[in-house]
């Protein structure tokens, strides 16, 4: 070995010093050292130990033992002696500044070290090696570090100098080479500075000074002295240090030997300082050997040279041969594979009990195709992987098109997200939803937004983006040009990460280019699985690779130049790789068959990126081989040039690493010429029996596989310079079995992750993050639905794609949150509690209630509200410190009745009394919540929220209820959750008792013993001392009224007492003064040192009186809350005592009832002083409203009910729910919170409990659960913004469905659905958590941007108008000739009409041209839409004669507004067809066609001089479908539902488009007009914007209503498809041969298209969309349809039932004309609002409609580029309201139908609306006073100048004033009776006060 050695090294001189200049050999050194750990050990100097990136396995931890300086002087000589004669010239020592110096200080130096290393030094003298010096390396002492903190760079350098200095002159005479630094990038790092700048500017100030002292102290003695310094030369001020402050500059490169040919070559390329490592024979340890040349020219030239030629035995420090020795190197698959080849198996599987270090990250991820969905969405381009899915080459022909729905579900993912809680989500952007034909022409921006929402919203959960560029799904306009063999991608590619890095980069900081290309080369152009499926294994795959390659790099480098010094991000790629051993690993080609194998996979890419630009030798020789042995070309792997390869080389700022399984490898056996990834690699993949298997065929568990793959990429690329990511890891199930409860995942989660962690911190590799896969199931490329790869599972088969937690969610979860598995269970942590929590504050002292009390000011502010008034939404925000929970109760949701020792409860034993609960159900198991710890915190993150509000179990602490009997598990469950809830910043807010008595303390009288007072203490003692150092909120009791009452009166609770007029007044005494007890010991024993509050938390309902001018119901609803709040809130917080009212009451009642006394117990003196203010702050629970009226009830049976004297009733029109009583009223509990406010002078509040339950199984998409917490929190924001209410929290009800006590577990409160018929109770979050997690995170409920007011003026030139129509307004039905119409027969038929209401005189505007005139003057409107009546121009509906006086009628109506110079516009048809030709069949009969077109022709010869604008027909949709459809308008048809309207809107939009044409053609010329069709349509929204099916239903809605008429006239003359399809498949399905809507010639097409003008719309509200399938057999249009609708509880009302104010809406269907019909100009024909009842002048609901409309359509205007040109309003007047009548009322003029004369008046509408006609819309107050604003003095109308309105009605004076004598009249004899009433009660109130309640209350 020795002479071996000697041979290499002597070649190695000789061969250098031929090969170059003589001064070159001359100056030619070898340095070897540090010395090797063993010895270094030994002697007691680790500090010589390598570097940390340079040591073997096997290096000792910490350096803690003192050097041996004897040892050192025996020893070393021999050592270093050896190296001599192995030629080496100089050895390097590390000095160690912390031991030399060990305070940072010169004077306090250790001459112990001192004189040690002085022995070595000299012993290195004595071998004849020269020292090589090394003053520092590795992190700075802390002492210094200390010493240089906050004192800027300079400081560092001066301790620094001073110990060089020092150093100086302790080795100076022993040492050669003098280096500053090594390990440059840890000394940066420890240093005291926080700017990167100013540690740089430190270290290279400290070598400046170094340099300059080493100069002075040794040149003038003559000396020689060489100084080292290891620098990154890429930054300026090193640059700068070095200029002139070095004689030489070292760099360590490693350089694999048996990789390149021409040695020499490269090392003249190095041009640094020659490095050779030898490896000891256990290949433990690294010995660097060094080898310097050093020019007078300061130039050095250095190689590592990797091999096996050298080793220091352990044991006798000789050098030793090594028979195993050769001379070609060991690779990095060798070194790894031989690390771990000896292990035993349970060495390999013993589980390691550790933690990451701290800055791991952990993610997880998705990938865009198999999670977004909607593959055609909002312009997405198709996609590969779309066209893919669509052939058929998936599972059961599946496809991606929705997938888990992601691209509508950002809120769930997000949610799932919070619950997790991991650092990182990696997810990819979908190309061709960014660039839907791959290149940036098109650029999609609603694909953009949907990513950076996606990034915003993340950030704002404190998780971090780490967004792939490409995951797999090409767009497919780009693999129609040949995909990735065609190199020209590589710029597409580029330009759409350009795009990206621009728009995303500033909040994107992890960058992956591709994700496992290595799939995309091998399944998509190789096999053929994978799109674009090309088979080609031999040269599309490798040209594939090698375009992938080269856009990575130009990707890289274009982020490396333009982006990364901006945004500060890293780029890097994702590379998957299975782990290879040998299936026989005694065979060496099995062992070089398994390399290879990696080698092709992973080499494959990593290679050119992480090595030298290139291919890996054994891939392009392996290749090589094989085309050399065929004689075809098997395979052709594409060759870089040098360019490419310097290009390549080195672009990634991190190795991504997917791993999922490991394969056995063995050498082929059976070469063959045919193309195949096994065939080229001349390798054979097998799996070991023993490994279990995966749902999927090519995955196997086999976890150890990872931490080998780890330890090879570190060795093979990585080593410690940049970190890896594992960045996928997982294991699929399959879809049968348990979904949810995956056992195998967790297991291999738990395994694979813990070989990460042996990877970390016993094989020290750099791996930075773990990225579990996936997120959620999702399309698994060809298997479909089929495997299941997520943490959460998705039900597929729901259309809400519903996503619930799996078992290795919470697991998973876990591991993120203890950062790994750390060895025992990490203790309750000890700092304080930092969550906010309320500010205990002593409540002011108020007397007691009056009767009524003076709380009923509410009633007085309130209840006069109009509904406008009362319902309207309010838009802000609650204050900082609110805060935001959720609620649940112990008995509801833990189960474990009888767990761990737990004793029964009241509950436990009611329940299991068959019938008592609903279903039998019982609370045994309820939520098994007992058992989900973690699984409810989970959820509780993912929601959000400040707090959770639970309860206590008594029984599961003190199983007897006395505290001789704890039960520890139940503490620990409780300490757990605790501990839990504090960890994730929740504050818990702990209930005390909630109903579930120990069944043991019932035994003795429950809560009628006084005994339950001291043990209730007993237990609140024992929770406040174990628990209060973490909760700070506390609840008594859970609704003491709910205790009392339904426990002890019915006895429907437990403990099912039924004694209702006594034991719950009894009850109630008792629970008062033990919540009292339980405050004083808080209060005493606690509160100074917890710092907490406390409170009880009551349940109260809204009283509104049934009628609020009845001064009794006032009474009585007053009297309903004493009864069931003031029970418990009066004494508490007002005067120790019960309401008055309610002692009055009880007290009257018991005397009437014969009884000695009253029922209500009575408060001593001394007991009210210490009930009274025992409440920091007022918790309640709410959750509907009663209508209360006073009622004389029955004396007998006693009972609490009856003492109320109360009637209670609710409105049926309320929205209800699956709890009887429990309806929807939302305004309630604004009023509620006032009544609070004023009844106990405003304290702090917090609603505990507020929700709605649902009855239904599953009802993730709960809808109506979203509308109570919308209405009832925004009425909860108006208490607190308007009103002052001191709203401090709210709190939903409740986090899970849950035992809902009598009725068991049908009504569902849940945020969160619970599957009761699954053991593991798996909960999946309902859209109504989503929609309260936003809440959250908004604080309440802030204007959407999109909905603030925009100030600003329409266009020039805008036209408006005002809009009516004949039959609704002209009356004169037979006059003057006029035939009928089918609205004159309609009207005339019973029961068709409200109030059997017809038109017969309607507003007679037939005869009141001139008021009608004067009314539009008055308006300043510039046109006056009308409608012709066909049947009073021609009366049977053909020309054969014409009425010229229903024409003169037109002609005057035009002659007067063009001189009032107002515009007509006029409709030709506005749904009153000539009875006489609906005799023929109507518009069913394509006759009509003939004969519409010849009316129009008459109208256009006779009116069309004078009008220019023409509406051929008015709403064609209501025509058809209301009309023939449903028969809800005349004519009344509804026989034919699945065909008529079909039919008769054929006719409509032929009928339509000829006469168009004879306009366009005959008369255009001359008369110069436009034309058009006026079409109606409500805006459809989804009814859940979350999913995709609804937004498809909200689609077709339109497509079938507006569309209907819209898309053959405005687009391509036929029918939209979705339209023909739908009814096409229906009407097949039903047996018929063709479809029920009728079809289009190809020249009718070309005739109908295009026949407008402009685009005539009529729109008035918004409705909620979703799909709705109908039976098969159902032929209507609904049907064909299939879709329902809703409208959001919190739209306003209007007078009409279909009509609710949606001004958003108008905007919307704005922009959707214009981008669906492409932008044609738009007349608005009519928009207005409808009232019902009497008469009010001031109509806000209509001025506020028309604002917020109009307001809209100027953002359409402005904002949006719709090009709207005029608005007209509905109606001009109040009028016949069609089958409705006059009982809805849309008119700007109020016109009196009960007067004959139908007198017209102005509403404050009518001059609101003129006044936005003479602005031209909204001008900016902040500009200052518009003229147009300036008030015009009016002429009061001849009605209303002799009108007067007196409280409501309209007088004439003289009666107004015979009125107002009678009001003075009846005010004096109100005014006596008042005073003698004060006089009675004043007498009364004098008399004594101990009389009595019941005496009172009898005398008064």
């Amino acid at each position: 070995m020795d002479l071996l050695c000697k041979t290499i090294i002597l070649s190695l001189l000789v061969s250098l010093s031929l090969g170059l200049d003589a001064e070159f050999a001359q100056n030619f050194i070898s340095i070897a050292g540090p010395l090797p750990s063993e010895l270094a050990e030994r002697l007691g100097l680790q500090d010589q130990i390598l570097p940390k990136d340079h040591q073997g396995p096997a290096v000792a931890e910490a350096q803690s033992h003192l050097c041996q300086p004897d040892l050192v002087a025996s020893e070393l000589p021999w050592y270093f002696s050896q190296l001599r004669e192995l030629g080496v010239t100089h050895y390097k020592v590390f000095l160690p500044w912390a031991r030399v110096l060990p305070d940072g200080s010169a004077e306090q130096a250790d001459g112990a070290q001192l004189w040690c290393y002085r022995q070595l030094l000299e012993s290195l003298a004595a071998a004849e090696l020269k020292a090589v010096l090394v003053l520092h390396h590795g992190h700075i002492p802390s002492t210094v570090a200390a010493r240089a903190r906050g004192k800027g760079a300079r400081a560092f350098a001066d301790l620094f100098v001073e110990y060089a200095e020092f150093s100086l002159e302790a080795f100076g005479d022993l040492v050669d080479v003098w280096l500053s630094f090594s390990d440059l990038p840890e000394v940066l790092q420890s240093l005291p500075y926080t700017e990167p700048q100013e540690r740089v500017q430190a270290v290279a100030a400290a070598h400046e000074g170094f340099y300059t002292t080493l100069i002075k102290k040794l040149s003038p003695a003559g000396k020689e002295s060489r100084e080292r310094a290891v620098f990154n030369m890429t930054h300026k001020y090193f640059e700068m240090a070095l200029n002139g402050n070095t004689d030489f500059v070292s760099l360590s490169l490693q350089y694999h030997c048996g990789n390149e040919t021409d040695f020499y070559k490269k090392l003249s390329e190095f041009q640094v300082i020659t490095i050779c490592s030898f490896y000891d024979l256990n290949g433990k340890q690294t010995i660097p050997f060094y080898s310097i040349f050093a020019s007078s020219g300061a130039l050095a030239y250095t190689l590592e040279i990797l091999t096996s030629v050298y080793s220091v035995s352990s044991k006798t420090n000789t050098p030793q041969e090594n028979p195993d020795a050769v001379l070609a190197p060991r690779s990095s698959y060798q070194t790894v594979w031989e690390k771990f080849a000896k292990q035993s198996e349970s060495e390999r599987d013993s589980f390691l009990q550790d933690v990451f270090p701290s800055g791991f990250l952990w993610g997880v991820s998705t990938g865009a195709f198999n999670v977004e969905g909607a593959w055609a969405e909002d312009g997405k381009g198709e996609s590969i992987w779309d066209q893919f899915g669509h052939a058929g080459h998936v599972h059961m022909n599946q496809t991606a098109d929705v997938a888990c729905d992601s691209y509508y579900k950002t809120a769930y993912d997000l949610y799932l997200l919070r619950g997790l809680h991991p650092q990182l989500y990696k997810f990819s952007v979908s190309w061709s939803r960014i660039f839907p034909a791959g290149t940036n022409e098109t650029i999609n921006s609603k694909g953009v937004d949907y990513y950076s929402r996606l990034i915003d919203q993340l950030l704002d959960s404190n998780i971090e983006p780490m967004v792939t560029l490409f995951h797999w799904d090409l767009p497919q306009a780009l693999q129609a040009l040949g995909g990735w063999q065609n190199e020209s991608i590589i710029d597409a590619f580029v330009s759409y990460a350009d795009f990206c890095f621009s728009t995303f980069g500033d909040r994107v900081k992890l960058w992956v280019t591709f994700h496992e290309p290595w799939v995309i080369s091998y399944a998509g152009y190789g096999t053929g699985e994978h799109p674009p499926g090309i088979t080609d294994p031999g040269v599309a795959s490798y040209k594939a690779a090698h375009t992938i390659l080269k856009a990575h790099a130009k990707v890289w480098h274009l982020y490396n130049d333009k982006y990364r010094s901006q945004q500060l991000g890293k780029i890097g790629l994702v590379l998957n790789s299975d782990w290879a051993e040998p299936k026989t690993p005694t065979s060496s080609e099995d062992v070089r068959a398994s390399e290879r194998y990696l080698q092709f996979m992973l080499g494959w890419f990593a290679h050119p990126i992480f090595v030298n630009g290139d291919y890996p030798d054994m891939l392009k020789a392996q290749i090589q081989e094989v085309n050399q042995q065929c004689s075809t070309t098997v395979a052709q792997l594409p060759v870089f040039t040098e360019e490419e390869k310097s290009w390549v080389k080195g672009t990634a700022d991190f190795f991504g690493l997917s791993h999922y399984t490991s394969r056995l490898v063995s050498a082929r056996t059976n070469r063959t010429c045919t193309p195949g990834y096994e065939s080229i690699g001349d390798f054979s993949l097998h799996v070991d029996p023993s490994w279990p298997q995966a749902a999927s065929s090519w995955i196997h568990v086999v976890p150890w596989g990872l931490r080998r793959l780890l330890n090879f990429v570190s060795q093979e690329y990585t080593q410690s310079n940049i970190p890896i990511y594992i960045a996928g890891n997982g294991v699929p199930t399959g879809d049968v079995g348990d979904l949810i409860n995956d056992t195998l995942r967790v297991d291999y989660l738990r395994q694979y992750i813990d070989e990460a962690l042996k990877a970390v911190q016993v094989d020290a590799i750099h791996v930075g993050s773990y990225i579990a896969r996936s997120l959620i199931d999702g399309f698994e490329g060809p298997e479909g639905y089929s495997l299941k790869f997520g943490l959460h599972h998705v039900n597929f088969a729901d259309s809400n794609r519903p996503r619930t937690p799996k078992a290795s969610a919470y697991f998973y979860a876990g591991v993120i949150e203890k950062n790994g598995f750390p060895s025992k269970a990490l203790g309750r942590p000890s700092a304080p509690v930092v969550f906010d929590r309320p500010v205990p504050s002593k409540l002011p002292n108020l007397p007691a209630s009056e009767v009524p009390s003076k709380a009923k000011v509410v009633w007085q502010k309130f209840s006069s509200q109009t509904a406008f008034e009362r319902d309207m939404y309010f838009y802000g925000t609650f204050p900082e410190d609110f805060t935001w929970g959720v609620s649940s109760s112990a008995y509801q949701i833990e189960g474990g009745w009888d767990a761990d020792g737990k004793g029964p409860s009241i509950w436990d034993n009611f329940t299991h009394v068959p019938g008592n609960i609903n279903n039998n159900d019982t609370g045994d198991i309820a939520c098994d919540s007992y058992h989900k710890v973690e699984e409810d915190i989970y959820l509780l993150r993912g929601l959000g929220v400040n707090n959770y509000r639970f309860s206590l179990s008594w029984p599961r602490i003190f199983p007897t209820g006395r505290n001789n009997s704890i039960n520890s598990y139940g503490v620990d469950y409780y300490n757990r959750l605790i501990d839990g809830l504090v960890a994730n910043n929740i504050t818990p807010i702990v209930t005390l008792y909630h109903w579930d008595l120990p069944q043991a303390l019932q035994d003795i009288g429950g809560w009628e013993s006084d005994e339950l007072i001291d043990l209730f203490d007993s237990f609140a003692d024992f929770c406040f001392r174990t628990f209060g150092d973490r909760v700070k909120f506390w609840i008594t009791f859970n609704e003491p009224q709910i205790i009392a009452w339904l426990g002890y009166g019915p006895g429907t609770f437990p403990p099912n007492v039924k004694d209702p007029g006594s034991a719950p007044y009894r009850v109630a005494h008792i629970l008062l003064k033990a919540h009292a007890r339980v405050y004083h010991t808080y209060d005493d024993k606690y509160r100074a040192s917890q710092g907490g509050v406390i409170a009880l938390c009551p349940n109260i309902d809204w009283a509104e009186p049934r009628t609020p001018s009845d001064p009794r119901d006032i009474e009585a609803a007053d009297r309903y809350l004493q009864f069931l709040v003031g029970w418990f809130a009066h004494p508490v917080f007002k005067n120790g005592d019960y309401p008055d009212v309610m002692k009055w009451k009880v007290g009257n009642r018991s005397e009437l009832q014969n009884l000695p006394s009253s029922r209500l117990p009575v408060f001593t003196a001394e007991e009210r002083e210490y009930i009274r203010g025992t409440a920091d702050v007022f918790c309640f629970n709410t959750y509907t409203s009663k209508i209360i009226t006073h009622s004389t009830t029955r004396l007998r049976p006693f009972s609490y009910e009856y003492d109320r004297e109360v009637s209670i009733k609710v409105d049926s029109s309320w929205p209800s729910s699956a709890v009887s009583g429990y309806l929807a009223v939302s305004w309630g509990l604004r009023r509620l919170l006032n009544w609070i406010k004023e009844e106990y002078g405003n304290p702090p509040i917090y609603i505990i409990e507020n929700g709605v339950g649902i009855k239904a199984k599953s009802d993730v998409d709960d809808n109506s659960r979203i509308f109570f917490y919308k209405t009832y929190i925004n009425e909860a924001l108006k208490a607190y913004k308007l009103d002052g209410v001191n709203l401090k929290g709210y709190n939903a009800w409740s986090l899970l469905d849950n035992f809902e006590w009598r009725d068991g577990y049908d009504p569902r409160f849940g945020l969160n659905q619970v599957d009761f018929d699954n053991p593991n109770r798996p909960r999946t979050p309902k859209r109504s958590a989503v929609y309260y997690a936003e809440i959250i995170r908004n604080n309440g409920i802030p204007l959407p941007t999109e909905d603030e007011f925009l100030y600003g003026e329409f266009p020039e030139n805008f036209w408006w108008s005002v809009a009516t129509a004949a039959y609704q307004i002209e009356g004169g039905w037979r006059a003057d000739g006029k035939g009928l119409s089918i609205w004159d027969k309609y009207s005339h038929t019973p029961l068709r009409i409200g109030k059997d209401a017809t038109g017969d005189v309607a507003c007679d505007s037939y005869h009141k041209i001139e008021e009608d005139v004067e009314m539009l003057k008055s308006l300043k409107v510039s046109h006056y839409r009308f409608s012709i009546s066909w049947s009073r121009v021609l009366p049977d509906g053909t020309t054969r004669y014409i009425n010229e006086k229903g024409l003169n009628y037109y002609e005057r109506l035009i002659d007067a507004l063009l001189a009032a110079n107002i515009m007509p516009q006029v409709t030709l048809y506005h749904w009153d067809l000539p009875q006489a030709l609906q005799d023929f069949g109507g518009w069913e009969n394509d006759t009509i066609v003939q004969r519409f077109k010849e009316y129009a022709e008459v109208i256009f010869q006779r009116l069309g001089d004078k009008v220019k604008f023409w509406i051929t027909l008015n709403e064609p949709y209501n025509t058809a479908y209301l009309g023939y459809g449903v028969g809800t308008a005349a004519p009344g048809i509804s026989v034919r539902p699945g065909r008529a309207p079909y039919v008769v809107g054929h006719n409509l939009i032929k009928a339509h488009a000829e006469v168009w044409h004879l306009y366009n053609e005959t008369y255009r010329a001359k008369q110069g007009g436009l034309i058009s069709i006026t079409i109606n349509s409500d805006w459809a929204e989804p009814r859940n914007p979350h999913k995709q099916e609804d937004i498809e239903a909200a689609r077709r809605f339109m497509q079938f209503f507006l569309g209907w008429f819209a898309h053959p006239i405005f687009k391509n003359g036929d029918y939209s498809e979705v339209m023909k399809k739908r009814i096409r498949e229906r009407s097949l399905a039903q047996g018929l041969s063709k479809s029920r809507l009728p079809e289009f010639t190809e020249s009718e097409k070309q005739r109908i298209k295009g026949t407008f003008d402009y685009f005539g719309l009529n729109h008035y509200t918004t409705v909620l969309t979703y799909n709705l399938n109908y039976p098969k057999g159902v032929m209507s249009y609904d049907s064909d349809r299939g879709v329902a609708t809703v409208t959001d509880r919190s739209w306003l009302d209007s007078g009409s039932v279909w009509l609710k104010v949606t001004p958003f809406g108008f905007r919307k269907i704005l922009r959707w004309i214009k981008e669906e019909y492409n932008n044609p100009p738009i007349y608005v024909t009519e928009n207005g609002v409808s009232e019902r009842g009497a008469f009010e002048f001031n109509d806000t609901w209509r001025m506020h409609y028309y604002r917020s409309y109009i307001n809209e359509a100027l953002k359409a205007v402005v904002l949006d580029g719709v090009d709207l040109r005029g608005y007209t309003a509905w109606t001009l007047m109040d009028n016949l309201e069609w089958a409705v009548g006059y009982e809805e009322k849309f008119g700007l003029y109020h016109v009196n139908f009960s007067d004959p004369s139908l007198p017209r008046r102005p509403k404050a509408s009518a001059k609101y609306y003129s006044q936005i006609i003479k602005c031209n819309g909204f001008p900016d107050p902040a500009m200052g006073p518009h003229a147009c604003l300036e008030q015009e003095p009016e002429d009061p109308t001849p009605e209303a100048a002799d009108s007067v309105s007196f409280l409501g009605l309209d007088l004439t004076s003289q009666s107004a004033e015979i009125a107002l004598y009678v009001l003075f009249a009846l005010s004096a004899v109100g005014a006596l009776g008042l005073a003698l009433f004060a006089y009675k009660y004043r007498k009364l109130s004098k008399r004594s006060p101990e009389q009595s309640p019941m005496e009172l209350s009898s005398k008064l």
